[in-house]
């Protein structure tokens, strides 16, 4: 997801249609990642087999989902998650129709009674068929929902964008990171006329008598909130990119008719963009599937293999779609990599947002490198800490008043900035693999999507470089605030002491330039010296490769806030 901070670089000219918000969502529901009932810890989701037809003149839906689980331990019950917005019509398990008594859902989780116990490591099949109005987003993609809109000929435009609010509200699911079925397939019944680009492979399109189309799409172990619905007069680019690890990806792009010129413009992206991600992280990961993007009414979202883009093809300084590249960095931090739990977010995040920096650094250097890196710089908030050390749900974490919000992706791009030139490139690139794909020797075939934490990452960093990194997480994630660096001069002799939040140690080197001349200062214990001879010009790491408490920035920002008060 992109970062709320950004809504101001969005170029949506077109508004849902529907009531934003409407219809209401239940607190459960609205929370994605939320404790799960014990019922549901006894299952594995296997794969699901999800049917929809789409009626943008209604603004509604109707679906069949076919969901196959395996049973961990003895169960009577199926608790799955679905918007209660969404009713449920009728229900049947391994073909066994279901009377309407065994079921109830009044508060978006669907309680279904088995008509005879599972036992440990039995299959149970259901297939819930339901249809209704779905909630409207009131700011997608931050909050979820269905975008109802039009193109600018008039005809419908619909897309989906759950992250925050989760899978359910539109499709049975279990509403948790760790949750994912091994595999999804999805037939999308759309108008004459329309089209519905979706995640994975594409099957086939029926066409149907009355003039609809039914596109049949299967994707392997997908990313609950990344599956998407997208449906458009769409018009499509295509090409093959031929990966530096042997295969050949197939690429695809979906944009509104009028566009062409603009999206091979943007379809030219997306080869360098895949060169730059292979040679500095490793394959892409669903080279066996596809690179797919679609032209949305709102920013942007990670949807595997089918990433939304509302950019409005905006020209910058750097060269390149930060929207894009962004979004298609997360095929990799929250698609490949998924945080098991909402409170490490910012493993998505983070790298995602530290991705545009370093792709600036690989196509131009590292003038641009720093330059991105500082405006980055100017929005972080320190409100509060990245990391709580419990589990969260989504919108807890993005809640300003409350969660790190915008500070999963500056701040975080930040710490991993200070990481990387603390512990060099080699260090940090491999950490980053072994992260990202289990291994450091990735190669399409020799790995699979995996779950993680900021507890291995951080067992990662420390089994790569031999050494203990505790102190630098512990400030970092754990605390709102920044360390300061004090400067005191006694002669000619200039004394550095980090000051971290709560006293914690903090031995972060740190370069200063005498002169011109720039020398290392261990900081072992937290402090250092440096000989400054009388008038010397002392400039403390000249090369902005820490992320420290800054007074400059700080009073910046409460000038700003000033500003917007009055």
């Amino acid at each position: 997801m992109i970062r709320p901070l950004l809504l101001a670089a969005s170029s949506l000219a077109l508004i849902a249609a529907a009531d934003p918000g409407k219809p209401p969502l239940t607190e459960l529901t609205a929370a994605s990642g939320a404790p799960l009932d014990p019922a549901t810890e006894k299952l594995r989701f296997d794969t699901a087999d999800l049917a929809f037809e789409i009626f943008p003149d209604r603004e509604a839906i109707a679906g069949v989902a076919t969901l196959n689980f395996t049973a961990t331990a003895p169960t009577d019950r199926l608790v799955i998650d679905l918007d209660r917005n969404l009713p449920v019509s009728a229900i049947a398990i391994d073909g066994q129709a279901l009377a309407r008594t065994a079921w109830s859902n009044p508060e978006g989780r669907l309680t279904i009674t088995l008509p005879r116990p599972v036992a440990a490591n039995g299959k149970v099949s259901a297939k819930i068929s339901y249809a209704g109005t779905p909630h409207v987003a009131i700011r997608a993609p931050w909050d979820g929902g269905f975008v109802w809109s039009q193109t600018p000929g008039g005809q419908p435009w619909v897309a989906t964008a759950v992250q925050g609010s989760g899978c359910d509200l539109f499709w049975p699911c279990v509403d948790y990171p760790t949750y994912e079925p091994d595999s999804i397939t999805m037939h999308i019944t759309v108008p004459k006329g329309l089209k519905a680009p979706a995640n994975g492979k594409l099957l086939g399109v029926d066409a149907l008598a009355d003039g609809r189309s039914r596109w049949n799409w299967r994707v392997t172990d997908p990313t609950n909130y990344g599956i998407s619905l997208t449906v458009a007069p769409y018009e499509q680019i295509s090409g093959t990119y031929q990966s530096q690890f042997g295969n050949t990806i197939p690429m695809f792009y979906w944009y509104l008719p009028g566009e062409a010129e603009q999206a091979k413009g943007l379809f030219a992206e997306f080869a360098p963009t895949l060169d730059f991600f292979e040679s500095v992280i490793g394959p892409y990961p669903f080279g066996d599937e596809k690179v797919g993007v679609v032209e949305t009414p709102h920013l942007g979202m990670e949807h595997q293999t089918i990433n939304a883009y509302g950019n409005g093809y905006k020209k910058a300084a750097e060269g390149f779609d930060w929207l894009f590249q962004h979004e298609f960095a997360h095929e990799w931090f929250a698609n490949q990599l998924t945080a098991a739990n909402w409170d490490d977010f910012w493993l998505h995040e983070s790298f995602g947002a530290y991705m545009q920096p370093l792709y600036g650094r690989w196509r131009e250097g590292d003038g641009r490198y720093t330059a991105m890196m500082l405006k980055q710089r100017e929005t972080i908030a320190n409100k509060f800490p990245i990391t709580s050390g419990e589990p969260r749900a989504a919108e807890d974490v993005y809640k300003p008043e409350s969660g790190p919000a915008g500070d999963i992706y500056v701040k975080g791009s930040w710490m991993l900035h200070t990481l990387r030139n603390t512990i060099g490139d080699d260090k940090f690139f491999e950490a980053t693999r072994r992260l990202v794909y289990g291994r450091p020797d990735p190669r399409p075939g020799n790995f699979e999507p995996r779950f993680s934490s900021t507890a291995e990452f951080r067992q990662i960093i420390d089994q790569v470089t031999g050494k203990d990194y505790d102190w630098f997480f512990d400030v970092y994630l754990s605390e709102a605030a920044l360390p300061d660096l004090v400067q005191t001069r006694t002669g000619d002799t200039l004394a550095l002491e980090w000051k971290a939040p709560n006293g914690k140690p903090f031995p972060l080197p740190v370069e200063v330039s005498v002169d011109g001349k720039v020398q290392a200062v261990a900081m072992t214990g937290g402090r250092g010296t440096v000989t400054v001879p009388a008038g010397a010009h002392v400039v403390i790491d000249p090369m902005s490769r820490i992320l420290m408490q800054s007074d400059s920035i700080d009073a910046m920002q409460a000038f700003q806030a000033k500003a917007r008060t009055q």
